[in-house]
């Protein structure tokens, strides 16, 4: 292939990704947002108050963009409404984010970086580190999650500035939402019976967007798991009663989306960037 071939389709798959990345500032239509009834020149009023508002939830994104990449999200989807709502009784921009604004959601509270601790039962889970680390990270996690993958690099990097100091335990919480999440936490958990989970874990993370029945038995296979054991565990009663077990612990714990993080039982509302994370870290040490 020629230098500018080479060139012409690197282009192309550049504008492609960019598309993509773009798709919620182009599209006609979100995730879970019913523009039944609005003119054409209203659902683009709709479109544009949804585009240019930041979503409330924390995520950082607007209210379009967190619609199409966390359609799980409440926030955007009961904001979307009120939007609609108030466009077919008659509202203009004005009017729609006078809508908004009255709306408790608009107004969420800031939480603290970290909040008070509590107790999170531990025993039997899987871990990285020390287990006499001075400083506990307990993650509940989805393996289909897209900021949940971004997550094991940040936390590899905490693991890994602070060898002796940190351990990381894992907890499974698919979600609703992405429909392997469940299947992927079973089998990580069959995984964890034969001592392989964290080898599970990372080939899942890795593929995360193809966790099929199929392709999770040949990582399993690969990793040097005994597949006739993976495959008995991975669909009996035990294998789901404690999936149920750890998904009613985040739910006390008041998880409601992954990656959720505790550090030594306070949970951890910031940035799992190691500059932001770090003092935390550095803090909990140096009381101890």
């Amino acid at each position: 292939m020629s230098s500018s071939s080479v060139r012409g389709l690197l282009l192309c798959l550049l504008g492609a990704s960019l598309l993509i990345a773009q798709d919620w500032q182009t599209t006609q239509d979100l995730p879970s947002v019913d523009f039944t009834g609005l003119t054409a020149a209203q659902k683009a009023l709709a479109l544009k108050v949804l585009r240019t508002n930041a979503c409330p939830c924390g995520c950082t994104m607007k209210m379009a963009e967190c619609r199409m990449k966390d359609t799980g999200c409440s926030y955007s989807k009961s904001l979307a409404a009120i939007v609609v709502a108030s466009i077919k009784k008659g509202g203009n921009e004005a009017a729609i984010m006078a809508a908004l604004d009255a709306s408790p959601l608009m107004h969420r509270a800031t939480p603290k970086l970290l909040e008070d601790p509590v107790a999170i039962p531990v025993a039997g889970d899987p871990v990285l580190g020390p287990q006499n680390a001075r400083v506990t990270v307990v993650e509940f996690s989805d393996f289909q999650c897209p900021y949940c993958a971004v997550a094991v690099v940040k936390l590899n990097a905490v693991l890994k500035a602070y060898p002796n100091d940190v351990r990381l335990i894992y907890k499974q919480y698919p979600l609703e939402m992405h429909s392997q999440a469940a299947l992927a936490a079973q089998a990580a958990l069959a995984a964890q019976r034969q001592g392989k989970f964290w080898e599970l874990h990372d080939a899942m993370y890795a593929d995360r967007t193809h966790l099929s029945r199929q392709n999770i038995l040949a990582m399993a296979e690969k990793i040097g798991l005994d597949v006739n054991r993976f495959q008995q565990d991975w669909d009996s009663p035990a294998i789901k009663q404690a999936l149920a077990k750890e998904q009613k612990e985040g739910d006390q714990l008041g998880v409601n989306g992954t990656p959720t993080i505790f550090i030594d039982g306070q949970r951890y509302n910031g940035d799992l960037a190691m500059d932001a994370i770090r003092p935390i870290i550095d803090k909990e040490i140096n009381r101890k």
